[in-house]
């Protein structure tokens, strides 16, 4: 392929408009829920991630895997647990099994952050996929997240 290959240049604009959409959704979303919640998207991405924990067997996510899960570097993901922490939205213990082992927990206060949020970020995101729709190159991808089925 070459540079001008159109394949390469249609390739590029369906990453440029997918970029465009996400761009436009976490825009939206933000606002929202730093006007209604004091929460930025990754805070809220955090909660959620760590509000689906459970104790169960691998039912507690290790730094890397909830780093991975909200798409920040550890250290990133580090520096937010804290800030959630000093908010009193999160908790920090050692594992049982492993000492080496860090985990996180939501608290009281941070799972009544989240339900207060929740509403705000589906409706933003709602709001957010309503008007990409209206765009001819951004249509397609708004049908794609809504007919998107994620395994349980």
């Amino acid at each position: 392929m070459t540079p001008t290959d159109p394949a390469l240049t249609a390739l590029s604009q369906g990453w440029c408009a997918l970029s465009l959409l996400h761009g436009k959704i976490e825009s939206l979303i933000e606002r929202a829920l730093q006007s209604g919640h004091g929460l930025s998207v990754r805070e809220y991405s955090l909660l959620d991630v760590l509000s689906r924990q459970h104790n169960g067997p691998g039912g507690h996510l290790q730094m890397k895997q909830v780093a991975d899960a909200v798409v920040l570097s550890q250290s990133a993901t580090t520096r937010l647990v804290s800030r959630l922490e000093d908010r009193g939205l999160l908790t920090r213990y050692l594992c049982d099994t492993d000492r080496r082992g860090i985990y996180t927990d939501v608290t009281d206060a941070g799972l009544t952050l989240l339900a207060q949020a929740r509403p705000t970020n589906d409706a933003a995101l709602r709001t957010a996929l309503d008007e990409a729709a209206r765009s001819p190159e951004l249509a397609p991808l708004v049908t794609a997240v809504e007919e998107l089925k994620v395994p349980a």
